[in-house]
């Protein structure tokens, strides 16, 4: 195996949730997390996440996209300079930034997967080398493209107990399974996207109440589950495909449709506990149950979900914070990670994380 130089590298992710803008600084030689350092946030204020939100299931050159598209890339470059200005960093400290930009369109079957935002100029604006375009190649040669922060959650728990499942609960919720065998080279890993995450119930508390989420899983907690209405979310096909497999945001939205006449409560009750059984469901294609699972993501901030997901799998659920791990950076450092991967050639994706036919590579590099 290659020992490569340690790098720092500042990853920014914009997630599916469409809640902001995360940014996080790492040190990595590309196969262990060396150290985790200065991070930052950035919400998107209404108006933006409206036009951002308004992008979804377009393609980069639709009418109105490239606008929101350059906004989104000058919001980062925002952050970054934050970042830097309030950590006494300097461009010539950070030596990558790992740019993932806003997923608008994730077809994999179609061999498409679109994320706006444009690293070029992100990259003119900074003066930092930056990698963008991570899901591209993987989807181009037949992978799912997601999940793709995998390779990362290995990395950070090389010390802890396995098997061990990372459930991340963003928008969409996604888990790896990471078994206690395997190398560095061929970790036994496996990671799939589990169905919905924090996305219907944030659209229901939009239509229902006209706020953004269900801060804490207040509402939910107070209403009561309907049970013909969820085992008719549950009754789709995708629950029993084989991994690796992966969403779009919006596959569920007809979820909306079925739980119409439910009040505010009962609504965000059942959407919560669909999450949670689309979670449960993601053991059965477990190689053997997890010891453990760490759960990142906003999702990990709603007791409502975490209560329900400690029920229904019986062993010990934790937010990531219990390993001393930042649940708010985690994604935007997996970017880190693999722009760093990315800088040295190193794969991104594996057969049993995203389907592709090898270890692939992965990322393109745009000069500062």
């Amino acid at each position: 195996m290659t020992q490569h130089q340690p790098l720092t590298a500042l990853g920014l992710m914009s997630g599916t949730s469409l809640d902001g803008i995360d940014a996080a600084v790492i040190k990595s030689d590309g196969e262990r997390l060396l150290q985790s350092g200065a991070v930052a946030s950035a919400p998107y204020d209404p108006d933006f996440r409206q036009r951002l939100r308004d992008c979804l299931g377009l393609k980069a050159d639709a009418p109105g996209v490239a606008d929101v598209a350059a906004e989104l890339t000058l919001r980062h470059r925002e952050v970054v300079a934050r970042l830097l200005d309030d950590n006494n960093l300097s461009p010539d400290d950070i030596d990558l930034i790992g740019f993932h930009g806003h997923t608008t369109v994730h077809r994999p079957e179609q061999r498409l997967t679109v994320q706006i935002g444009d690293p070029a100029l992100l990259a003119a604006e900074t003066g930092i080398k930056v990698v963008g375009d991570f899901r591209l190649n993987d989807v181009a040669k037949g992978g799912q493209g997601a999940p793709f922060a995998s390779l990362y959650h290995l990395a950070m728990t090389r010390e802890l107990e396995k098997p061990l499942a990372v459930l991340n609960i963003g928008g969409v919720a996604n888990v790896t399974w990471i078994g206690p065998g395997g190398s560095v080279e061929n970790p036994e890993i496996l990671a799939f996207d589990t169905g919905p995450g924090n996305a219907l119930i944030d659209d229901w508390m939009g239509q229902a109440i006209g706020r953004p989420m269900d801060e804490g899983g207040r509402l939910a907690r107070s209403g009561t589950l309907d049970e013909n209405s969820l085992l008719g979310l549950l009754d789709n096909p995708y629950f029993a495909r084989t991994p690796p497999k992966s969403l779009d945001r919006d596959d569920f939205a007809g979820a909306m449709q079925r739980i119409s006449g439910l009040s505010a409560e009962d609504g965000a009750m059942t959407l919560s506990a669909f999450s949670v059984a689309a979670i449960v469901h993601a053991q059965e294609h477990f190689p053997e149950p997890a010891k453990r699972w760490l759960v990142c993501g906003g999702g990990r901030l709603n007791g409502t979900l975490m209560e329900l997901l400690a029920r229904s799998l019986g062993v010990p659920v934790d937010p990531i914070e219990a390993a001393d791990l930042n649940g708010d950076a985690l994604e935007a450092q997996a970017f880190a990670f693999l722009a760093i991967r990315s800088f040295y050639g190193m794969p991104l994706s594996m057969p049993n994380t995203t389907g592709v036919p090898r270890p692939l590579n992965g990322g393109v590099l745009y000069d500062g």
